[in-house]
């Protein structure tokens, strides 16, 4: 459970956030955690967060000189028609054989 304190305005965002949703029955709990998750959200931004590594000069494998893969070879990785496997090389629906 979250440590932020329950105010009225927290109450009153939950219960804002709880209409929103259609009023849903026996749910109330739910939505003042939701507003209390929000709430220290908004309090510490950075909570939780990793620092970049690119940020903090990391060389990448393409400035190391090392081969980068391009994006479209990855597109149709595992998929060989007429190849025993288990996507798009048989009809999805039975045919009616004439």
């Amino acid at each position: 459970m979250s440590e932020t304190p329950i105010t009225p305005k927290l109450r009153e965002r939950a219960k804002k956030l709880w209409i929103d949703a259609g009023s849903p029955a026996g749910r109330e709990d739910d939505y003042l955690e939701r507003a209390r998750e929000l709430a220290g959200m908004e309090s510490s931004p950075e909570a939780g967060l990793e620092p970049n590594p690119l940020a903090d000069g990391v060389v990448t494998p393409a400035e190391r000189g090392e081969p980068v893969e391009e994006a479209f070879l990855q597109e149709n990785l595992g998929e060989f028609p007429g190849l025993q496997t288990d996507q798009g090389d048989r009809p999805h629906a039975p045919t009616r054989e004439d």
